[in-house]
């Protein structure tokens, strides 16, 4: 079993002749207590092509202190690290392996940095003897593993000091005030095994960070680029998805919706023989996402409404029958994800994205300038979303303007996608049409989230009938999401006729 949590720390350059300030003058230290030393070995592990470290994640078997075991460190933002740990054990356990194949898909992870650290551990306290932070100077020896450049060295004194747990990370800045103005500085590398493996890489090899991509010019730079960001976050929300971190799932199928819109909108830039199969690829993977979110919005939307209502009018168990049903639902849609997440139809979907990158079908119409391709291929989703909601607004109250509006509600989505896309490119007229878009959006998706609840309500009105119980509430509720979806189809006029001037589509053209 995998445990994980929040690594907040500032690592510093050292020399084995570095002594610390007096860093009670650091406000809220009220005592710096040495807690000894402790000797450390770690065996770090990648791919043979150094995969997880070009991610800055790190993967590590460590033996020694009092937190041996494997550990994986994903980044969250600088200096911010979830560590997920493992116990001690021969071979990499499965849930940190797991975690690990949206980056490695089928390629063995290997040992290939040793790293040994002889760590001298100072606490930092408050006047109440309650750990604010640890602080480490560790002398650091480190020798590469891997078969180019076997037995390379390299040694290094470094300073760490890591928030304690539910931290002000302010202390970390006011301890670093003080260690700046007695010469410590802050390091270059973001971690040990960054830096080991730049200092002992072989003559002429840089280290594993990815240079900066050239700024777009063209049409298809601009595309390429928006594409290459939607599979990037793919990649960076599997393990996130996996551990059942809050939003995670929405984000992925954010990204997948936007990376099959992108190939709809763009085929004048790129070649649909190759993008229409991985469109439908992308479909699957967000329908099958798509269950678990969906379930996420109603269990939200159901919760609020009987947490709105007064007691006198929540007749029956109506807490309960609401969380059992969730509790059903969540647990077979989290089953369903996770079998996904390891399926080998998932892993190809990764390669084919990552092989149209390395290699992308572009069309004629990708050396243009942005300015002449981009508009043109916005305007045409823009054309067939005026043409649904139209169709929406025509259809008389009732299952058919249902229908419709969730239509002009994916037409929507996909205008917001192209313009956002292009917005790099053509500045702050597609962020006005994209946020007007969003706002067109927003009102069927909430039109189309209470139809979805009028479902659920009705079904959960059956079952407490059924059980004996009073159906009342849940018909009340029903009322309610019927008096909402009227309200929202009565706004939709007004949101498109703002959305639909003809300035904000003459503005993309420049």
């Amino acid at each position: 079993m995998a445990d994980s949590k929040r690594e907040v720390e500032r690592k510093y350059e050292a020399t084995p002749g570095t002594r610390l300030p007096d860093l009670t003058r650091a406000a809220g230290v009220a005592a710096v207590v040495h807690r000894g030393l402790t000797e450390l070995d770690a065996v770090y592990y990648d791919t043979e092509d150094l995969r997880l470290a070009a991610d800055s994640l790190t993967l590590r078997r460590r033996t020694g202190g009092d937190d041996a075991g494997w550990h994986l460190k994903i980044p969250v933002s600088p200096g911010v690290r979830d560590e997920i740990r493992a116990p001690l054990t021969d071979a990499l356990p499965a849930a940190l392996g797991a975690l690990l194949r949206s980056r490695v898909r089928n390629a063995p992870v290997t040992p290939v940095m040793r790293i040994l650290s002889a760590r001298d551990v100072h606490h930092l306290l408050d006047g109440d003897g309650a750990l604010l932070a640890e602080l480490s100077i560790d002398e650091v020896l480190a020798e590469r593993l891997t078969e180019e450049g076997h037995g390379a060295t390299s040694a290094w004194t470094e300073m760490e000091v890591e928030l304690a747990d539910d931290g002000d990370p302010a202390l970390l800045d006011a301890v670093g005030r003080r260690l700046r103005k007695a010469g410590v500085r802050p390091a270059d590398a973001p971690s040990k095994l960054s830096r080991a493996l730049t200092e002992t890489a072989p003559a002429g090899r840089g280290g594993t960070r990815r240079g900066r991509e050239p700024a777009p010019r063209t049409a298809g730079d601009h595309v390429l680029a928006y594409v290459r960001r939607q599979v990037t976050a793919l990649v960076e929300l599997d393990p996130a998805v996996r551990r059942d971190l809050p939003d995670s799932v929405h984000r992925m199928r954010v990204a997948t919706r936007r990376l099959r819109s992108t190939f709809r909108t763009y085929r004048p830039v790129l070649d649909r023989t190759v993008t229409d199969p991985l469109r439908g690829e992308l479909k699957w993977l967000a329908a099958e996402l798509g269950v678990e979110r969906d379930q996420e919005v109603l269990d939200a939307r159901l919760r609020a409404h009987v947490a709105g209502l007064p007691a006198p009018l929540l007749l029956g168990p109506v807490s309960a029958r609401l969380e059992l049903s969730s509790a059903a639902r969540r647990t077979g849609a989290r089953q369903r994800v996770a079998s996904v997440l390891d399926d080998g139809r998932y892993l190809a979907l990764l390669d084919a994205l990552d092989a149209l990158l390395a290699d992308p079908p572009l069309r004629p119409a990708a050396a243009r300038a942005p300015r002449d391709a981009l508009p043109r291929a916005v305007l045409r989703e823009y054309e067939r979303l005026a043409t649904r909601v139209g169709s929406a607004l025509d259809e008389p109250a009732g299952r058919s303007r249902d229908v419709a509006m969730h239509e002009a509600r994916k037409a929507a989505k996909r205008v917001r996608y192209a313009a956002e896309a292009a917005r790099p490119a053509l500045g702050k007229p597609a962020k006005r049409f994209a946020g007007r878009m969003k706002s067109v959006q927003s009102v069927l998706g909430d039109h189309q989230d209470g139809v979805v609840a009028r479902d659920a309500l009705r079904t959960l009105a059956v079952q407490a009938h059924g059980a004996g119980e009073s159906a009342f509430t849940w018909g009340l509720l029903y009322a309610r999401e019927e008096a909402a979806a009227a309200a929202r189809e009565r706004e939709l006029p007004e949101v498109w006729a703002r959305a639909a001037r003809p300035g904000l589509r003459a503005a993309l053209e420049g």
